[in-house]
């Protein structure tokens, strides 16, 4: 990529993901990023992809547009996570081809790894053993965008990379109760309970499972770099090589927000994969390592939280409308 490319972020508007990688190209000078909201290009309608595509015609993409949730929205809403992200990189994907982009960045999951994988979890493990049945539809998409990229640069001689991510965590995060991830829930939990005077925090499973997260301006660190010195079909993992207990998580969430009361484990809830951890060999032979240790970053996601917690419940609001 040089400066002046034409760059579209999937996702770049208001994502995780997406939001960080913009935010970091525009830091290092690229002029030329492309984002669009979902009523200028619905990533759903293939026809609005292609008008895109066809009248824009990136240099490059960077595909984190998705639909993604916790544990229950993952098992409760099976079909709009398998449709929704089938159509999304599809459309994408497809269209990347067919105007010719120079390289496409595929944001899969370390969800699409076998539940039982040995750890931590090298890229040879992809499709050796049954999934989680929690989130295996969310992960089954995740894999046809995966096989999608591979299959194009097999055929049509495309250089579109897919990168697999550990637990994602920061500014833009989804702090909704019902369908965040791990993280953001805890930090929504803990901050409500002190402001209530509650002296209870009741977390699901046991606290047992193993997690691995990386601060997501990180990660767009990482898919920036792969961008530009990573040219292989083979799916590559990014993460910090490290991981933690939920309950230690949870304990160090509680000491970020400041909640002095108790947690209780609701052991009638799921746990989940018992142990998630990439491993992170291949990434870190290339020169790339992260910034972040998890303790600094959950108070900078606190502190984003805190300035935007109107902003996040007026959106819940509207949305419950």
């Amino acid at each position: 990529m040089n400066k002046t490319s034409s760059i579209f972020v999937a996702g770049g508007q208001s994502g995780l993901a997406g939001s960080a990688i913009v935010w970091l190209l525009r830091a290092q000078g690229f002029s030329n990023i492309i984002i669009k909201t979902r009523k200028e290009v619905d990533l759903l309608d293939q026809a609005s992809v292609e008008n895109f595509f066809a009248k824009l015609h990136p240099d490059y993409v960077y595909l984190a547009a998705a639909k993604v949730g916790g544990i229950w929205a993952n098992n409760t809403k099976k079909a709009d996570f398998i449709y929704d992200n089938i159509q999304i990189q599809t459309n994408v994907i497809y269209n990347a081809w067919k105007y010719k982009t120079k390289k496409l960045l595929f944001l899969g999951s370390s969800c699409v790894y076998p539940k039982l994988a040995k750890q931590p979890i090298k890229e040879e493990y992809f499709m050796t053993g049954p999934l989680d049945p929690t989130n295996d539809a969310y992960a089954i998409a995740k894999i046809a965008g995966i096989k999608m990229c591979q299959s194009f640069n097999d055929q049509y001689k495309t250089n579109f990379i897919s990168v697999m991510p550990t637990n994602l965590y920061g500014p833009n995060d989804n702090f909704d109760i019902n369908d965040s991830h791990v993280l953001p829930a805890m930090i929504r939990k803990f901050h409500e309970a002190k402001i209530q005077n509650r002296n209870e925090v009741v977390l699901w499973g046991d606290g047992s499972p193993k997690r691995e997260f990386l601060y997501v301006d990180d990660l767009a660190d990482a898919s920036v770099f792969l961008m530009e010195h990573y040219d292989n079909s083979e799916i590559i993992n990014i993460g910090c090589g490290q991981d933690q207990t939920i309950r230690e998580l949870a304990e160090m969430v509680q000491k970020v927000v400041g909640f002095n009361g108790v947690i209780t484990w609701d052991t009638t809830k799921p746990n989940g994969t018992p142990r998630k951890q990439l491993s992170v060999k291949k990434l870190f032979s290339l020169g790339w390592k992260p910034k972040t240790k998890l303790r600094e970053g959950i108070q900078l996601e606190y502190e984003w939280f805190l300035a935007h917690k109107k902003e996040i419940l007026s959106r819940e609001k509207r949305n419950l409308q």
